[in-house]
């Protein structure tokens, strides 16, 4: 089976005007199509038609999708997801504009997940012949692509095994409530190949979204993406700053609608026999925002 990467992020704004000023002009995304109230868009350094879909009415997550690499792989998830007792159901080609035929699978924690392996290419910005290192014109902070997302669920523990034993992940990280044999599992970071993680998943009252996020290529990109947030007064949340989970480098901000964005570089390669590192619930502050050690009020309590 063979789950290639997070391939969309569909969530609903309160002003689509106001989204679209900074989907495209703050994160420097590319629009690929407007339609029925939704419009959606690509970074730079993706090939597929779309990876953010912004929906007007009201505000937070609908659906992301994963891209498998065969519609084999669809049909190995839609058995096994069957078998946990998961509600599957099919979707057909163009029900999501330049997607291909899948399967839309309903968590626990009543999020909806797609899986797909055909979706229409739109191509890179710099090509792929003789292709420079970078557009010469990018806007804002020129985002090259979606990277992960991290929901806010009621079943850490359950959902984690929906991700492993149906999709194929393996946990990098975890937080728990200590070093005992029984202890809980309070969030987890999972990926499908080499990257840190392609989600995280946080034990929390509600089933929302808490994140996502875009790659950036460097702590420099990093620190250029905070100068164009004060020059464009995007609300940051923290950073920049460093987590010890992943150690990769961040910059958490808000859309206008107060869906969460995260900018993210770095961190370490993954393989399979990489041993799981493991963080208690004492230290998360650490885990979270290496530098400071302390968590603050919004990052724990707001989530679309």
């Amino acid at each position: 089976m063979a789950v290639m990467r997070m391939g969309y992020m569909h969530v609903r704004v309160t002003d689509l005007a106001e989204a679209k000023e900074h989907y495209a002009n703050t994160v420097g995304l590319y629009q690929t199509l407007e339609q029925d109230g939704r419009v959606y868009y690509k970074g730079w350094d993706e090939w597929d038609h779309h990876s953010i879909v912004i929906e007007e009415g009201g505000v937070g997550y609908v659906k992301c999708g994963f891209k498998c690499e065969r519609p084999e792989d669809i049909a190995d998830i839609e058995a096994k997801a069957t078998v946990y007792g998961y509600p599957v159901e099919r979707m057909v080609a163009g029900e999501n504009p330049e997607v291909g035929d899948g399967i839309r699978v309903t968590l626990a924690s009543g999020h909806q997940v797609e899986f797909y392996s055909h979706m229409t290419s739109y191509g890179l910005e710099v090509g792929t012949h003789n292709p420079d290192a970078f557009p010469r014109h990018m806007v804002g902070i020129g985002a090259p692509r979606l990277d992960h997302a991290l929901l806010w669920v009621n079943d850490v523990a359950g959902i984690e095994r929906f991700f492993m034993d149906c999709v194929g992940m393996y946990p990098t990280e975890r937080v728990v409530t200590s070093l005992d044999d029984d202890a809980k599992t309070l969030a987890t970071w999972l990926t499908l190949g080499e990257s840190n993680h392609d989600i995280a998943l946080l034990e929390a009252p509600e089933n929302k979204i808490h994140h996502f996020a875009f790659e950036m290529r460097s702590w420099d990109d990093i620190l250029k993406a905070a100068d164009i947030f004060a020059m464009d007064d995007v609300p940051i949340d923290i950073g920049p700053t460093r987590h010890g989970i992943t150690r990769g480098t961040t910059i958490y901000f808000f859309d206008p609608s107060g869906n969460r964005n995260e900018t993210f570089a770095g961190g370490y390669r993954c393989f399979r026999d990489r041993p799981m590192v493991t963080w208690t619930a004492d230290q998360l502050g650490k885990a979270i925002f290496y530098h400071s050690r302390e968590l603050n009020e919004r990052f724990l309590t707001v989530a679309t």
